[in-house]
């Protein structure tokens, strides 16, 4: 594997050389999150592993491997507004992220509201790739190369990282299966943020053709994939490209998969109610 296999580290782009890398990863920050970034070794819990994309394949793609890369700027949140249908103009939005709902947890809910009452909510979900083994070796040869200390030798070793496709594809489908049934209950949208790369191989793996493109703004179940593009700049840009829509049927029909039961509109309602406050107001761009 090359050693420019980790692409973005703590939210930098490692083939940008004038960045303080030494301070970048002793602060251990994820710019997108505002906080210290989460993903941390088993063996080191202080320690923040911080890789954000990736190279990988014999053709070296890049990969985004962390959730919250695709957070930048709010982005895909903005991408998201038109499907809040009986938004009006005075209501307030909000992001209240990790609600629970039958089936799972959905990781953003954006939400209008106006004196405190939910008037309408779009479920967002993101999901990146998984690697198998360990980026760890990778990681810190490009430490490395920027000159930043290191105390392990692992950059010394030969151990290397994989990429799961098949198990994330099915996983988050199964998911989706699972809580689409809640927001078409309700009338509602729930939208797969991902990257182009994991779309086109579920696309291709997995029964896509029956989804609709373009989107129809009717259905309940949306997949917002995003482009990588190179700005020459600190960071790569997520650009939205394709935009294709369901229902929960057709979730079923991806995985020959049986509907579950529904819940009711108000209990979904009363859990967003208590969620929503001066903390997750969310401004566009």
């Amino acid at each position: 594997m090359s050693t420019n296999a980790v692409v973005e580290l703590f939210g930098r782009r490692t083939a940008v050389r004038d960045d303080d890398w030494p301070r970048i990863v002793r602060d251990q920050q994820c710019p997108f999150l505002g906080k210290r970034c989460y993903k941390v070794r088993k063996s080191d819990p202080d320690v923040s592993i911080g890789t954000c994309t990736v190279r990988h394949g014999r053709s070296l793609e890049l990969i985004l491997i962390c959730p919250a890369r695709l957070l930048n700027r709010g982005q895909v949140f903005a991408d998201c507004l038109h499907l809040l249908t009986t938004h009006e103009p005075g209501n307030e939005l909000h992001l209240v992220p990790e609600v629970g709902v039958p089936g799972g947890t959905v990781d953003y809910f954006l939400v209008s509201a106006r004196q405190g009452r939910v008037r309408d909510f779009v479920g967002i979900e993101l999901q990146t790739l998984d690697t198998t083994g360990t980026v760890w070796p990778e990681r810190q040869r490009i430490l490395r190369d920027l000159g930043v200390s290191r105390s392990d030798g692992a950059e010394n070793s030969d151990r290397r990282f994989g990429v799961n496709w098949k198990m994330t594809a099915k996983t988050i489908l199964v998911q989706l299966h699972h809580k689409i049934q809640t927001f078409e209950h309700v009338n509602k949208k729930l939208v797969l943020v991902t990257q182009d790369k994991l779309l086109h191989y579920m696309m291709r793996e997995f029964r896509f053709s029956h989804l609709t493109n373009p989107a129809l703004l009717g259905d309940s179940m949306h997949f917002h994939s995003y482009t990588m593009e190179d700005n020459q700049s600190n960071l790569y840009d997520l650009v939205l490209g394709q935009r294709l829509s369901t229902n929960a049927d057709g979730i079923a029909t991806c995985l020959g998969l049986q509907t579950g039961q529904r819940p009711l509109l108000t209990e979904l309602l009363m859990l967003l109610e208590r969620r929503i406050g001066a903390d997750t107001t969310f401004t566009p761009l």
